[in-house]
């Protein structure tokens, strides 16, 4: 496995369990953060050019669709920031704040969106850190 999964796997794993934990231990705060800010044009438009940077960054140097679970789930999160970034910058913030708001459920699913992130996290640091210890 390429020392740029393993690092991309790490660094995605523990910021999913960093996130996850906060989503757990400040919910409603955490909750009406987020709906807040997808109701600030300014900020989506920042935030859209962020994750589009980070997502661009994920794609450029890890665009590998082969070579196991862990390999593909790097490449995938890469994909969905940059899309998601994209999204931020070319939809109207109320449009996108709407649809992800509403069309993911994300005040009623809050915490599932929190557990799932939590064992996505788990999954790539583990994996991220484990394959390191066999080279």
């Amino acid at each position: 496995m390429s020392s740029r999964t393993l690092f991309l796997s790490r660094l995605l794993g523990l910021y999913c369990i960093v996130m996850a934990l906060s989503m757990f231990l400040r919910g409603q705060a955490m909750a009406d953060t987020v709906t807040s800010m997808l109701g600030n044009a300014p900020l989506m438009l920042v935030l859209g050019i962020v994750v589009v940077i980070a997502g661009l960054a994920m794609v450029l140097t890890h665009n590998i669709w082969s070579g196991g679970t862990l390999t593909v789930l790097v490449t995938l999160a890469g994909w969905i920031a940059l899309i998601k970034g994209a999204l931020f910058l070319i939809v109207p913030p109320a449009s996108s704040g709407a649809f992800f708001l509403n069309g993911f459920h994300y005040q009623q699913l809050f915490y599932v969106y929190a557990a799932i992130a939590l064992i996505v996290g788990l999954y790539l640091t583990h994996g991220g850190f484990r394959s390191a210890s066999r080279a």
